[in-house]
């Protein structure tokens, strides 16, 4: 009798062994886990096709009564070198946090604009506040005629061969909000062509 008692209970433990084939869930929930894992690679892939240049980094100093506390301002652009270019603020007491915040905000401002044959197809004027630019292309070989803020702009954006002027105020800010103003103005041929209702042949040779 002992002996069968035994041998039920042995064989009892291999039933609750059995339990082991629920643990098989975890394989699923494996898969689950591995279906988001792939579609965070496909967002950093595509998050990966900007690349960010930082403009300006400003020190900001708060007089509190324990004393001064610093922060950091700083101001990105992002791009694709396709067309694709945005820009934005980050605030923080460290200056890598700060870069990081600036390039969230960046991604989020993004503008879209025709590039023809590494430069803009027409020239363009743009304003923000009291910050004005002129950016006219230019022949093949002459490169990135700009200075300052609107040059990274220009760069990061893609645009090979450009004159680009800053007229008014130079604060970083306003000309590179004039300058993504002036961007965001440009349309390609075909667009112009509909909107007047003409062929591509007429709208270039009249």
């Amino acid at each position: 009798m002992a002996d069968n008692r035994n041998n039920n209970n042995r064989g009892g433990g291999d039933n609750r062994g059995g339990g082991n084939n629920r643990g098989g869930g975890n394989n699923r929930g494996g898969n689950r886990r591995g279906g988001r894992g792939r579609g965070d690679r496909q967002a950093s892939v595509q998050e990966s096709e900007f690349k960010e240049k930082l403009v300006n980094l400003n020190r900001v100093a708060k007089v509190t009564k324990g004393g001064r506390t610093f922060s950091f301002a700083a101001v990105v652009v992002v791009g694709n070198g396709k067309g694709k270019v945005g820009h934005g603020l980050g605030k923080a007491r460290d200056v890598q946090e700060a870069i990081a915040k600036a390039v969230d905000d960046a991604k989020k401002n993004v503008i879209e604009f025709p590039l023809h044959k590494g430069t803009i197809p027409y020239a363009v004027k743009g304003k923000y506040g009291a910050g004005k630019v002129l950016i006219k292309p230019a022949s093949d070989g002459t490169g990135v005629i700009a200075g300052g803020p609107m040059r990274a702009v220009l760069e990061i954006a893609g645009i090979q061969n450009v004159l680009a002027k800053t007229q008014g105020s130079p604060n970083p800010h306003n000309v590179i909000k004039a300058t993504l103003d002036a961007l965001s103005q440009l349309r390609s041929p075909m667009e112009i062509a509909k909107a007047r209702g003409i062929t591509m042949d007429k709208l270039f040779n009249g």
